[in-house]
């Protein structure tokens, strides 16, 4: 196994466990490459356990990549999403994920905050992103709120539509 694989499990495990001390002294004392791979060939970014935001900021100021994709076409943002975590997903965009690349069903994260009902990442994500987007499957947002029964999304999503019709009129 080569030092770089090595390093990179290491990171990954680390960042799995939500040890922001371990990953942070990986990448300053031993100098770990912070987009070195793990043997399943996924960054420590991508495998980090989903509300540690130590362990993502820690990853993403040392220059970890925000916007890579699984085989799923799944960044971490879509992660976050399907996940309900807003303070992880506050720090992705602050350095610079994109909420707007799409998964491999034409999902952007925002349909999957809807989708399971997240309004706080919902609300977060709609000034960031395409509300209006529709998946592979033509479903928006709303759609899957709607399907899903997501209530007080669909109420919250359905006010917004409202407030960009009549701007659309005006």
């Amino acid at each position: 196994m080569s030092k770089n694989i090595r390093g990179g499990n290491r990171l990954a495990t680390a960042a799995a466990l939500g040890n922001w001390q371990e990953v942070k002294r990986l990448l300053t004392q031993e100098k770990v490459n912070v987009n070195a791979v793990n043997e399943y060939g996924h960054t420590a970014l991508q495998v980090m356990m989903l509300g540690s935001t130590l362990v993502a900021e820690e990853l993403l100021k040392n220059g970890a990549e925000p916007n890579i994709q699984n085989n799923w076409g799944f960044t971490l943002a879509h992660d976050v999403a399907q996940s309900g975590f807003l303070d992880t997903m506050t720090v992705l965009t602050k350095y610079k994920a994109d909420v707007n690349i799409k998964n491999a069903a034409g999902c952007l994260p925002i349909h999957l905050a809807a989708q399971e009902g997240y309004l706080d990442l919902v609300q977060y994500l709609t000034p960031r992103s395409d509300i209006l987007h529709k998946n592979s499957s033509g479903q928006t947002p709303l759609d899957l709120a709607r399907a899903s029964n997501r209530t007080e999304v669909v109420a919250w999503l359905e006010q917004q539509l409202q407030a960009i019709e009549s701007q659309i009129i005006v």
